[in-house]
């Protein structure tokens, strides 16, 4: 295991979705390394996932790999995330580094303080927490009939990493449950 302190750690976060992934790397105290997206449309779209994770895992040569928790109750991902979600984390395991997951609900307690909280609420939140590079990528507030904006995947992977730098910054509470 990597026996940087996890504050100094570089992160890379992944946000896996039916379209292909979102990404972040952070480094200290929210420095953007780099963040973006990645559409996948035709073939195997876990091969091709699989793929690009492992070339941001050999280009940022993190210390920690942040993913969703695809086993969390609030958790509804689809069979072949589930698997590829598997598959990475063993990819992480074969690269020795360590692994977090958290789940939705952790991450609208952590950034909004309501665990039913939107993702375009969150969105909006880090749009402001981060100006310069991600507020020319918020897409509009989703219409009822639409898909889901795949750009919303890079604020889903950011919101992975801020998370995890929050909760790995703050003192353990004994008395409370970490969800």
């Amino acid at each position: 295991m990597n026996q940087t302190p996890i504050k100094n750690t570089r992160i890379l976060s992944v946000a896996l979705s039916a379209k292909g992934l979102g990404y972040a790397v952070m480094e200290g105290q929210d420095v953007f390394i780099a963040h973006g997206h990645k559409i996948v449309e035709e073939g195997d779209k876990n091969v091709k996932s699989f793929a690009w994770v492992e070339k941001l895992i050999a280009r940022y040569q993190p210390g920690v790999l942040v993913l969703q928790d695809v086993a969390a109750k609030d958790s509804r991902r689809a069979p072949r995330i589930k698997s590829l979600h598997r598959q990475i984390v063993r990819l992480a395991a074969k690269h020795k580094l360590t692994v977090k997951l958290i789940s939705g609900i952790q991450m609208r307690s952590v950034l909004l303080g309501n665990p039913k909280g939107t993702k375009q609420e969150m969105a909006e939140l880090l749009a402001r927490k981060f100006p310069d590079e991600l507020a020319s990528r918020l897409p509009p507030k989703r219409k009822p009939w639409k898909s889901e904006d795949t750009r919303m995947d890079i604020f889903d992977a950011v919101a992975l990493a801020v998370v995890f730098r929050l909760k790995s910054g703050r003192p353990k509470n004994t008395d409370q449950s970490d969800e």
